[in-house]
């Protein structure tokens, strides 16, 4: 069988996993020829679990220039993701891009240009996507089996993370490190299935809580209000500092409801359209007849294992990628007017002004704490 050869950026908590799913045979169309990490400690470890003859770097761009691989996972902090993948491109490599596709949507277009002068694989490793249920409620809301979209409701508060957690890295929750947080770090994958499933809204008002439950300059809770263009309104609310925390999705259009909660699926369908139901009513307390319907799926979730299965069958056959890496702009876009909704104290127009959230950003990078100490690495089991 051919495999493509697969360097790997970043063996933090994410890059673990990716490691561990390739080399505990899910991904078996991939193998890793290289790793980078900047910790001797993550370096060790790595040559633990690699063939011998996997090279291992303490630099990037050392394994970017070192020829032995034909694609690379980046998995380092945010900042670092275009700059990295736009040399990945320049030395004749396939990328796949963690999350978030970068902190800033300028940043990330100059990205995305780069991948399409390049004609090479890119893919953004939106894990969610494969979940059947988020698929399932695409094909629903996308196929008008709701009707038109009324409204837009996401609870995903089941985030919790302790003080240790954000002490663990010099550059986890800071302005100058991170670029955001419960935004930019744990909520990618909602705000890209949000865009994904809904489309992306029009207009935002955001409220964002920086340290309110922890010790951190970022944002650990937000409410925001979305309004989209056929005039339907939402609400996202997240934070890492609900617990017990909540995940429900509710999706209602002018034919019925989806909710997505506790790992089911749920529709309540309308007999009738609700706005000609509405109109045609002759009661004025009457309500639309309405029937659970049972959701069937395929009951598939590969989860990342799935995302780098189909990166590999992109590179090998030219199938299609889980997300295409130019597709990270849409929840960045989200999460980047979130912020400048907050930090400016008044709704943003989608597409905003990229050049006043980068001055907005840069002043707050200015004036960011430097952390000393943490580089601890976490297990990811049980997380999105």
């Amino acid at each position: 069988m051919k495999k493509v050869k697969l360097g790997i950026i970043g063996v933090g908590n994410i890059g673990t996993t990716h490691v561990k799913n390739i080399t505990e045979g899910r991904c078996p169309e991939l193998e890793i020829t290289a790793v980078a990490d900047r910790r001797e400690e993550r370096r060790e470890w790595v040559r633990g679990v690699l063939p011998a003859g996997a090279a291992v770097f303490e630099e990037g761009e050392a394994l970017l220039q070192s020829g032995l691989c034909e694609a690379v996972l980046i998995a380092v902090p945010h900042y670092q993701h275009p700059v990295l993948a736009q040399a990945a491109f320049r030395q004749g490599l396939h990328v796949m891009c963690e999350k978030p596709a970068g902190v800033y949507t300028k940043a990330v277009a100059e990205m995305n240009e780069a991948a399409e002068k390049s004609g090479l694989t890119f893919g953004m490793m939106f894990n969610q996507r494969t979940n059947c249920l988020y698929r399932k409620m695409r094909e629903m809301v996308q196929g008008d089996e709701l009707g038109d979209l009324k409204r837009v409701n996401w609870i995903i508060t089941d985030w919790y993370r302790t003080q240790i957690y954000y002490d663990s890295g010099d550059w986890r929750a800071t302005w100058a490190g991170e670029g955001g947080g419960v935004l930019l770090n744990q909520c990618p994958h909602q705000l890209d299935l949000l865009q994904w499933i809904c489309g992306l809204p029009v207009k935002v008002q955001a409220f964002c809580h920086e340290g309110k439950w922890h010790d951190i300059e970022v944002e650990d809770d937000v409410t925001a209000y979305l309004e989209f263009a056929n005039g339907a309104t939402g609400v996202f609310v997240t934070t890492t500092g609900d617990a017990p925390g909540t995940n429900r999705f509710e999706v209602t259009g002018t034919k019925g409801k989806l909710v997505c909660e506790n790992d089911t699926l749920s529709f309540w369908k309308l007999q009738e359209d609700e706005r000609e139901f509405c109109r045609s009513a002759k009661e004025g307390f009457q309500k639309p007849p309405c029937e659970m319907v049972p959701v069937e799926t395929d009951g598939e979730n590969p989860q990342h294992a799935g995302v780098l299965n189909a990166f590999a069958a992109r590179i090998l056959r030219g199938e299609p990628l889980v997300a295409e890496g130019k597709e990270g702009i849409r929840g960045l876009t989200l999460s980047n007017a979130m912020h400048l909704s907050s930090w400016l104290e008044k709704p943003v127009e989608i597409p905003f002004d990229e050049e006043l959230f980068f001055q907005e950003l840069n002043k707050r990078r200015a004036s960011s704490r430097r952390k000393e100490g943490g580089n601890i690495t976490f297990s990811t089991e049980g997380s999105y």
